[in-house]
């Protein structure tokens, strides 16, 4: 058995290979899949399955917005503090968003054994109770340069902010379509997205497909192992 830490969590693995981060247990058999989720308090999440043929798992980041069920595919980024963009600018920030962590078994196809967090999923509703959409919440500190994170529980957005509008404007959340999420790894997960303001409360968000640092491997896109979806933007029609 090829016993592995935090340093190696991601990434392809050979059968028998067993990771222990210490907050969760990975024995990744031939035959045999097992996950161990230390919960707290003396419990634990176990979730065992028999897997038929593959030739090596592949473990990544996937998008945020899975667990517990499939509640929404949309994630909203509260800042910690207001970001201010003078008129015709662009300014770029860094956040934190949540991790989930994917299993896949690799063989002729890619399939999906199982997804898991080390965070407590949060939501919000995102516009008007009418026509708003429920969005996976999280809160996030804004920084200016790549933030330190624990890779298993955060990863690091860069946003660039750009401000097409022809007056200041204030920038309190950013809310992104999970079905257009382009996320990298190396020792920990990242994104890059874009938000282009046009008005005081309007805005619109993109992924863009490029690692955030240089070694960083592009993570298998859980929505695109399950079925074919066309990559969105998101409009921000009810405030920025």
């Amino acid at each position: 058995m090829n016993r592995m830490t935090f340093g190696s969590v991601y990434g392809r693995k050979q059968f028998g290979t067993e990771i222990n981060e210490g907050r969760f247990h990975l024995r990744l058999d031939r035959n045999y899949f097992r996950s161990v989720k230390n919960l707290g308090h003396n419990r634990s999440e176990v979730v065992e399955k028999v897997v038929v043929g593959g030739s090596s798992y592949i473990v990544n980041p996937v998008e945020p917005v899975n667990l517990p069920v499939e509640i929404t595919r949309m994630l909203f980024i509260e800042f910690s503090k207001p970001v201010n963009v003078e008129p015709k600018s662009a300014v770029r920030v860094y956040l934190k968003f949540p991790v989930e962590i994917g299993v896949f078994v690799e063989g002729k196809r890619i399939r999906n054994i199982d997804v898991f967090t080390l965070s407590n999923p949060k939501f919000a509703l995102y516009g008007n109770p009418s026509r708003g959409v429920v969005c996976r919440y999280y809160s996030s500190d804004v920084y200016d340069t790549i933030p330190d994170v624990d890779g298993v529980v955060e990863g690091v957005m860069e946003l660039t902010i750009e401000n097409n509008f022809d007056e200041w404007v204030e920038v309190r959340r950013a809310v992104f379509d999970g079905y257009g999420m382009k996320i990298y790894f190396s020792n920990y997960p990242a994104m890059v997205a874009v938000m282009r303001i046009e008005s005081a409360s309007l805005a619109e968000t993109m992924f863009i497909n490029k690692p955030l640092e240089d070694g960083m491997e592009k993570s298998i896109e859980l929505y695109t192992a399950r079925r074919f979806i066309e990559r969105k933007k998101f409009s921000m029609e009810w405030g920025i």
